[in-house]
């Protein structure tokens, strides 16, 4: 099981709790603004703490409210891609890349920066600073410090946000190649649901408040 998470938290539509098991290579959570979904990963990554219930990535618990354990954000071991990016400024695309290969401990990089760059196709951009990269090119350089940081799993947050169609088809076939050629789960947060469609495996679609989570198993645990 690549996903294992039962957690309650007082944003959004998860103070009844939600639940999520999954054994698809990628899986997601969507639903409208304000319904949790950033809170959901930001839990799983260790940087919010829920008010109950446990996670559980790829047979690792990572938190488990009855047990006491909270492990922090850094044994978590997320590669975890903001909506934003987060791309430090100040250094070059080749700099940001390199930060990530600096977080993962000795025994748990499994992928390379030159592995790295020609699957992300973005060779020709490692002198440049991220203030000259399109929006595209941002997301890609941030899937790519992740991955470097030797990720036991991803987190991807509405990674198409802001990009234009060009740009979100090209998103989409990269995310597409990372799930079926790369050995780390992917949970995807995102409100359009053609990339949903698309991409995941499993859907835990958050409605309002007053409306419980569903889990969409249309693939079976597959």
């Amino acid at each position: 099981m690549h996903f294992e998470v039962t957690l309650r938290h007082p944003l959004g539509a998860l103070g009844a709790g939600i639940r999520l098991q999954s054994d698809a290579a990628l899986c997601a959570i969507t639903g409208a603004s304000g319904t949790g979904k950033t809170t959901i990963a930001n839990c799983i990554a260790g940087l919010r703490r829920p008010a109950a219930g446990r996670i559980v990535v790829d047979g690792q618990v990572l938190f488990d409210s009855a047990a006491g354990i909270d492990l922090p954000p850094n044994r978590r071991r997320a590669g975890y891609v903001f909506q934003d990016a987060r791309l430090f400024p100040h250094l070059s695309v080749a700099g940001n890349l390199a930060y990530g290969a600096r977080l993962a401990r000795a025994d748990d990089g499994w992928i390379g920066q030159g592995e790295v760059v020609e699957l992300l196709g973005i060779g020709h951009l490692l002198d440049r600073r991220p203030a000259t990269l399109s929006g595209g090119e941002v997301r890609r350089v941030a899937i790519g410090r992740a991955l470097l940081s030797g990720p036991r799993f991803l987190l991807l947050d509405e990674p198409t946000a802001s990009l234009d169609g060009a740009r979100v088809a090209a998103l989409l076939d990269l995310i597409e190649r990372i799930r079926d050629t790369l050995p780390v789960p992917i949970l995807l947060i995102s409100h359009a649901a053609a990339e949903v469609e698309r991409l995941a495996g499993h859907v835990l679609h958050l409605a309002t408040p007053d409306q419980p989570p569903v889990l969409d198993s249309r693939t079976a645990f597959a």
